[in-house]
């Protein structure tokens, strides 16, 4: 111990002494280098927690004696690899924060199942929109899905994103429309090809089409990304932004189509189409 250790630990022991012990050199010296340990020892032993703790994304306290509190509940939320916020999640109908982004009741759930039925409704002529057989639970389906999931807080409102998916079969082949939908608020590009490139982060070429007076962005041949093959992107006056996406390919446990079903001035025309404009 140097002399400012050996001056910090003496002046800690008498310090929660009463009365104050017997001077004894070799006692006091014995008592400073215990508490120091110790002291040394706690500090070790959090550390270590608190590596543990940020790694698994609970939110700790240290107690005086050097015990780790933590919440009964959950906690704040820590981001994930999808970058997740720390504030609590939206309220769902039951008043109580959701479990996560998803919602699975309430008006934005409601919002996800409208956008489903619209998307079934523009499916074109010569195609068929196939369903998932009843018995199969939401969390099963694959061939008719929905969502509303909470994006981010911006200026102190929930944004909010809505994405409904849609088997398109003709002959053997089965592909898939996409629609996702981005409330006002969204901090996405204005410029139509930028925001076309703004879709699930994919690349490809753009082009711009024009549909009455507005300018849509069509990526008419994507990049390396094979998810998808065309989409196209529209950002109306009041903010919304929506997207429509269109694949030869479903999955890889079904053959593919052998065309798209829309056009490239048809999947144009679908961006600006006010059944999509989800307010």
């Amino acid at each position: 111990m140097n002399e400012e250790e050996l001056r910090e630990g003496l002046r800690s022991e008498m310090a929660g002494t009463t009365p104050p012990p017997p001077l004894s050199t070799t006692a006091a010296l014995g008592v400073a280098r215990r508490t120091q340990f110790r002291r040394r020892a706690v500090w070790a032993s959090l550390g270590s927690a608190a590596v543990v703790l940020a790694v698994t994304g609970f939110a700790a306290v240290a107690t005086p004696d050097g015990l780790v509190y933590q919440p009964a509940g959950q906690g704040p939320l820590a981001p994930d690899a999808s970058g997740d916020t720390k504030e609590p999640w939206p309220t769902g109908p039951n008043g109580q924060p959701q479990e996560d982004r998803t919602a699975r009741a309430g008006s934005k759930y409601d919002q996800g199942v409208h956008l489903l039925g619209e998307v079934v409704s523009v499916v074109p002529a010569g195609f068929t929109a196939p369903e998932d057989p009843p018995s199969q639970s939401a969390e099963q389906r694959t061939l008719r899905t929905h969502q509303a999931q909470f994006e981010e807080k911006v200026n102190g409102v929930d944004v909010w994103s809505y994405m409904s998916s849609v088997a398109v079969a003709q002959g053997e082949g089965t592909g898939r429309v996409i629609v996702e939908v981005h409330e006002a608020g969204n901090p996405m590009p204005t410029e139509s090809c930028d925001l076309a490139q703004k879709f699930w982060g994919m690349r490809g070429e753009c082009q711009v089409e024009t549909v009455g007076a507005t300018r849509v962005g069509v990526v008419v041949r994507a990049g390396s990304d094979d998810r998808l093959d065309q989409w196209s992107a529209y950002r109306h006056p009041d903010g919304v932004v929506v997207f429509v996406a269109q694949g030869v390919r479903l999955d890889e446990s079904r053959p593919a189509l052998t065309k798209l079903p829309f056009s490239v001035p048809q999947l144009a025309a679908l961006a600006v189409d006010e059944r999509f404009h989800l307010k």
